[in-house]
């Protein structure tokens, strides 16, 4: 591609796409912090206010630690954490030994569990006595997929539900394990290049991959969120305060939270769930700044009975990432709080840098926003990934940059079919238009063929959202005779709304789609499944329909 490019010129004033991308490791992005702001709290947590310098040296106590068992650089150490203050102890502790970090999900299955310990050579669990998660590593131990598994007790950060843990074979208290532990005059050298983390993601046709990213991929983010937001000068206050309730497991927490906050010197007030009254205790209360969340969040907050009357005055920057975010979510949002979802586009692939919305000036409904600084995309052929595309064609996105995967762990095959020409593919399907704004119209597996014609779930659920009766909607495709495939909407009905039939869903989406992307099925459901980090989830409505479609030719 050549430059300009089509978005520089959407660009905000002072932004350059040129802008210089710093790139360091994870324990100099800590060092720096800690020198900078080293008495200043880095995280709130329930009773306990940890500051720079505190967080500094728990890292560093852990560090010595896992050096003095023979962990270091080529090791790998798990953490099976949900958000509490060991996991940015133990992520910085791990990177200080320079082996590479492994995130496992709490609510992963103990087969999941296997096979990311078995990929990633993780041999060390960090884990907490909190939610039964120390119970729950036992089988690991016992079928010697781990040597050690480290607990910390959740007592320790003041009132805990967990009940006391008692040291068993293979399973030590974090506190035990870290006594007397000296860090060393040197500590390992760490190189930007080196892998930092093993994010695992996918699994939709199989078991997660590695996504490998290095101190630089990482760190490469932390600057392109940087130059972006300097430019925005609502962005800023004196002293953030930072809702961290997306869980620090996931690269969007991790990346946009937990790195870039410490690097700006914010305090989080970190929680490790979701609740929305909580969220709006934080916001009034604790005279939050920032709140990033993912659309699920938005969609709850915004059913909220009176959230119009409540207090977002110290509100600076509500952001939304991690799944596409439904218009009318944002649309409603901004009406009941005089607030502009804004946020973008990424993957654990890229970091997850990728795209922003401005919250400023003209707004393009839809949109993912326009590339980070020193991030370049385009869009491929979706019959072939080397030919790029015009403006407003639809196809697949490519993203390259110093914050994308240089590939998956193990995966030789896999890493070489994810790029062409090294450009990284991402499975998105949109299009970019004239101006440099980049849309996303649906994910490539998501995609359902019916009768021919490409049809995209993702602008279903976006038409559904607008029915009054609707707070969640998920849309797969089912077996359809006739079609092949058609598209069946999975809804989840505001408090106190009635359902409705397939004839009235039909009918209200009349003027809002095509004939051939009409659903021919409707369902409610009290809930609809989630993943770890609250987005929803069509993974298990898939494999629902599926068994049910292979009963029917049994039957048949």
């Amino acid at each position: 591609m050549s430059r300009p490019f089509a978005w520089e010129k959407s660009y905000p004033p002072g932004l350059a796409w040129d802008v210089p991308i710093a790139v360091s490791t994870l324990p100099e992005l800590l060092r720096n912090a800690v020198a900078a702001f080293g008495p200043e709290t880095a995280i709130e947590f329930r009773s306990q206010a940890i500051s720079y310098a505190d967080l500094g040296r728990e890292a560093e106590r852990l560090g010595a630690a896992l050096l003095a068992a023979g962990i270091g650089p080529g090791s790998a150490v798990a953490l099976y954490l949900p958000n509490t203050p060991y996991h940015p102890i133990a992520f910085f502790a791990v990177a200080l030994t320079g082996a590479r970090a492994v995130h496992l999900s709490p609510l992963d299955a103990e087969r999941e569990l296997a096979h990311k310990l078995g990929d990633s050579g993780a041999r060390t669990i960090v884990t907490t006595d909190l939610g039964g998660l120390a119970d729950r590593t036992a089988p690991l131990l016992a079928q010697g997929l781990v040597d050690r598994v480290l607990v910390g007790e959740d007592a320790r950060w003041g009132d805990s539900p967990a009940p006391p843990f008692a040291a068993r074979d293979g399973m030590l208290p974090l506190s035990a394990f870290v006594a007397g532990a000296v860090p060393p005059p040197d500590w390992p050298r760490v190189k930007p290049d080196d892998v930092a983390l093993l994010q695992y993601t996918g699994g939709t046709t199989g078991m997660p991959k590695g996504a490998i990213l290095t101190h630089a991929n990482l760190t490469a983010a932390v600057s392109m969120y940087e130059a972006w937001f300097n430019a925005v000068p609502h962005d800023r206050t004196g002293r953030d305060r930072i809702i961290g309730v997306l869980p620090f497991f996931h690269i969007y927490a991790l990346t946009t939270v937990l790195l870039r906050g410490l690097q700006r010197g914010v305090t989080i007030l970190l929680r490790t769930r979701f609740d929305p009254e909580q969220t709006l205790r934080d916001i009034e209360d604790g005279r939050a700044t920032h709140f990033p969340g993912v659309p699920t969040m938005w969609i709850a907050l915004s059913a909220q009975p009176g959230l119009e009357g409540r207090d977002f005055s110290s509100l600076v920057y509500c952001g939304s990432g991690g799944a596409p975010l439904p218009v009318e979510v944002a649309d409603r949002f901004e009406r009941l709080t005089g607030h502009k979802l804004v946020g973008g586009w990424g993957m654990t692939e890229t970091s997850p840098a990728g795209t922003n919305r401005l919250g400023t000036g003209a707004s393009k409904p839809g949109t993912i926003g326009l590339p980070l600084p020193g991030i370049e995309m385009d869009i491929a052929a979706l019959d072939d990934p080397h030919r790029r595309l015009p403006p407003g064609e639809v196809g697949e996105l490519r993203i390259r940059g110093p914050n994308v995967t240089r590939g998956y762990w193990n995966r030789p095959e896999g890493t070489a079919a994810a790029f062409a020409d090294g450009w990284f593919l991402t499975g998105d399907i949109g299009y970019m238009d004239e101006d440099g704004y980049f849309f996303i119209v649906d994910r490539k597996k998501d995609m359902i063929i019916s009768g021919g014609y490409n049809v995209y779930p993702t602008m279903i659920e976006s038409a559904i959202y607008e029915h009054p009766a609707v707070e969640e909607v998920l849309v797969v495709g089912i077996p359809d005779p006739y079609r092949g495939e058609s598209a069946k909407a999975f809804v989840k009905l505001r408090a106190g709304a009635e359902p409705f039939t397939l004839e009235a869903l039909q009918d209200f989406l009349k003027d809002r789609l095509g004939r051939h992307e009409m659903p021919q099925a409707v369902e409610f459901r009290p809930a609809l499944p989630r993943t770890a980090v609250g987005k929803l989830s069509k993974l298990e409505l898939r494999a629902e329909e599926r068994a049910k479609a292979g009963l029917r030719e049994q039957a048949a």
